[in-house]
């Protein structure tokens, strides 16, 4: 009974590797530059079991969680993926529908927590898995719909706040980027030219941050935009201010009418790693700090999200696309701003 038992799972398990090298060969090879991609590079299936994976964050021990983001009203999870045993486990049951995910350099999963029944707040996630809000309005009203968040080596967190989905009424009357200061919890508006952000990252001089403007004109993306309504999808630089705020804004990308960007990744060398999700060319588009496209990495599903390893798996990238996480090698490690140096 026993050996019968063992049989059939190894055979199930064969079944399931076998399927994941199925769906990686089928994509097409990741191009550009050498000193970025290796030649012989393939993106490899890691798990394939969610509903709609996002915020993918590496963890100081070097395992990286994610979220997944149900459609409905059932709640989100966040997930962890060990490299050492390729195995994925629930680390929280009920997220608050998180969405970007970010360790600070004390350790801290801190997750936008969005609308469509989430938290509509930025929040920390603990080691047991709770969700504790940390702010959850501006001037007194409810956030529309915290997205993605990058954390300053300064200890600041910035953070998106559009609405893409969710019954909730919008309280706040634009849809902007912020920055959160933990010492005193203050959070200030620091974005009026962005219509609805998305991704953010930092450039590893911690002097610029960069910022995804994914506006489809509509706050349900159930329902059709206005007539007429054109899409704003952009890739947009910022310069930080010693106070923390924004300069003026500097035009890198245009998608046009094609979707742009969900979240983004740095490397050390500057190097935008950004999830763009275009019909005609979604996965992930590397750019240089100025905006041209050095390299492309498909993927076999929308992307959303990507980050690096660290320590010794500091040139691996990790995305989140569809239902499925995965990873690839690279020449080049990743910037992780939460723990440099100020």
């Amino acid at each position: 009974m026993c050996s019968r038992w063992i049989s059939a799972t190894f055979a199930l398990l064969m079944v399931v590797i076998s399927s994941l090298d199925a769906l990686s060969a089928d994509l097409a090879a990741p191009s550009g530059d050498l000193a970025i991609i290796p030649a012989d590079a393939k993106l490899e299936v890691l798990w394939t079991e969610g509903a709609f994976t996002e915020g993918v964050a590496v963890a100081p021990d070097g395992t990286i969680y994610f979220s997944d983001i149900p459609s409905d009203s059932s709640p989100g999870q966040v997930f962890r993926f060990d490299p050492a045993t390729r195995t994925t486990t629930t680390v929280c049951s009920d997220s608050a529908k998180s969405n970007g995910l970010m360790f600070d350099r004390r350790g801290r999963l801190i997750a936008c927590c969005g609308a469509n029944h989430g938290g509509q707040s930025l929040a920390e996630i603990t080691a047991d898995g709770q969700v504790r809000p940390l702010v959850e309005t501006f001037q007194g009203r409810k956030f529309n719909s915290p997205n993605d968040l990058v954390i300053h080596p300064d200890g600041s967190i910035y953070f998106s706040d559009p609405r893409y989905l969710g019954p909730e009424p919008m309280q706040i009357d634009h849809m902007s980027v912020y920055r959160y200061t933990p010492a005193d919890s203050s959070v200030v508006r620091v974005t009026r030219d962005i219509t609805k952000p998305n991704g953010l990252v930092i450039s590893p001089d911690a002097k610029t941050l960069y910022v995804a403007e994914t506006d489809n004109r509509t706050i349900n993306v159930n329902q059709s935009p206005p007539a007429g309504a054109k899409p704003r999808m952009t890739l947009n630089a910022f310069p930080i201010k010693p106070d923390g705020t924004l300069g003026p804004k500097q035009l890198l990308v245009n998608y046009g009418d094609e979707l742009g960007i969900d979240g983004m990744e740095v490397d050390v060398a500057g190097h935008i790693y950004a999830a763009v999700r275009s019909a005609k060319r979604f996965g992930i588009r590397i750019y240089d700090p100025q905006g041209t496209e050095v390299a492309y990495i498909p993927t076999p599903d929308l992307p959303t999200n990507c980050c690096f390893g660290n320590g010794t798996d500091a040139s691996l990238l990790y995305i989140t696309a569809g239902t499925g996480l995965y990873r690839i090698p690279l020449k080049i490690a990743g910037y992780q701003p939460a723990t440099a140096r100020p």
